[in-house]
């Protein structure tokens, strides 16, 4: 057996919380899955006696390891992740949605997400932006200048 650099000793109070922990409440897939590869762990199982049993590769359990050693009981946890920045401030967001409440162009009977991008860049709210942001801001607030007379809801 080859000697590890990552061996799994839980403490009496680990071992309580991965044990009520499993058996208890709602956890994610993945949560669960760490808990019970740490409790294998500690009782002495290889990791591929552990892949097998819980279904899953032997990287992933080496990782729950040495994140345990690293990390103590947030091993089992997710990580925050940062997703991807927003792409407009809310000074900005704010210019849209007047715009977007506003009467249409000349010419046109209502806005549409193209037309609102132009309209932005021209007034130089932004440098540059696709109608996708532009789409996910007026659906937050629940507008839909091409359906509705300004894009407010008569509601």
């Amino acid at each position: 057996m080859v000697n590890k650099k990552y061996v799994v000793k839980l403490t009496t109070e680990d071992k309580e919380y991965l044990q009520n922990f499993v058996s208890k409440g709602k956890r994610s897939a993945r949560e669960f899955q760490r808990a019970w590869i740490l409790l294998l762990a500690d009782k002495g199982k290889t990791d591929r006696e552990i892949s097998e049993l819980l279904n899953v590769s032997r990287m992933t359990v080496e990782r729950i390891r040495t994140r345990y050693v690293n990390e103590g009981l947030d091993a089992i946890h997710d990580k925050p992740r940062p997703g991807q920045p927003k792409k407009l401030s809310s000074s900005q967001e704010a210019q849209i949605i007047a715009i977007a409440c506003s009467d249409a162009p000349e010419g046109r009977e209502r806005w549409t997400l193209e037309l609102l991008k132009k309209e932005a860049i021209k007034r130089g709210i932004v440098d540059n932006i696709s109608t996708e942001p532009i789409r996910i801001l007026l659906k937050k607030h629940n507008l839909k200048p091409w359906l509705k007379k300004h894009g407010v809801s008569q509601n």
